[in-house]
Parts: structure tokens; C-alpha cells; sequence
């Protein structure tokens, strides 16, 4: 059980009306859809550290300066709370791969309208941030 809620981060990368997702392997919400993203280190800024996870989880550059949403992700069973600002991403540098294999056992883009399921709750509140712009 957590003492206090931990910071994420995440990237809705959407390009031509399609959004890149990974398939977790982890908890929380491990065998779900979700963006990519990661831990916020201390003393991190939340774009660098957004910078930081997807070049180390996909492999791409990114320039995270569009704020999306914001998410708090709370799970009182679990006993988790995490709080996770969320960048729309629309171009990047290189060609998406899974890096961490141990993490993810699945990356594809999806259209919009027709998303996997299930998702995870970020996602679930980035596109719903995505279809309110």
C-alpha cells in the first residue's frame, strides 16, 4: 500500500487519426492497452522525463509540449495512487520498436474509433481529452 500518491507520465502519439499503444505486462493494469510512458524520477521535470520514457521504451524522439489531460489514477483494492500528466505527440523522430520486451508484449497503432480493448484508465482519459478538442 502507498504512503502517498507517485508521479507518471504518458504520450498520445496520434498521427494521421491513429494513436500508438503498448499492451502492458505489468500492473497496474497489466494485459492492457496503454500509452506509453513511465516513472517521473526526482527532481525530473515531467516533459523530460516523457522525453526520456518513450526514447528508452520505443526508441523515437519526441518534443512532449502539448499538454493533453492530466490523470489521477486511483485505486483504493490495490492500494495505489498515481497522478500523471499526459503530452499529444503528433510527430517524432524514428521508427517505433518495443525496447522493453519485459514490459510490453505488444505495440500497434489503432484508429480512433475503432481502439483494443481493454484500456488502460490514462488512455481511456487521453482519448476522451482527444475527442473533446
Amino acid at each position: 500500500m502507498q504512503s502517498e500518491p507517485r508521479a507518471g507520465c504518458g504520450a498520445a502519439i496520434v498521427v494521421d487519426g491513429r494513436i500508438l499503444l503498448v499492451r502492458r505486462l505489468k500492473e497496474p493494469e497489466a494485459g492492457a492497452w496503454g500509452l506509453p510512458g513511465g516513472k517521473i524520477d526526482l527532481f525530473e521535470p515531467a516533459a523530460a522525463a516523457t522525453r526520456r520514457e518513450i526514447a528508452e521504451e520505443l526508441g523515437i524522439a519526441i518534443q512532449p509540449v502539448d499538454l493533453l489531460c492530466f490523470v489521477d489514477q486511483i485505486d483504493r483494492a490495490a492500494g495505489t495512487h498515481w497522478v500523471a500528466p499526459v503530452y499529444l505527440v503528433t510527430d517524432f523522430g524514428g521508427e517505433p520498436v518495443n525496447l522493453e520486451p519485459t514490459k510490453h508484449d505488444g505495440m500497434a497503432w489503432f484508429a480512433l474509433d475503432a481502439l483494443p480493448e481493454p484500456l488502460t484508465t490514462p488512455t481511456r482519459a487521453a482519448v476522451a481529452a482527444l475527442r473533446g478538442r
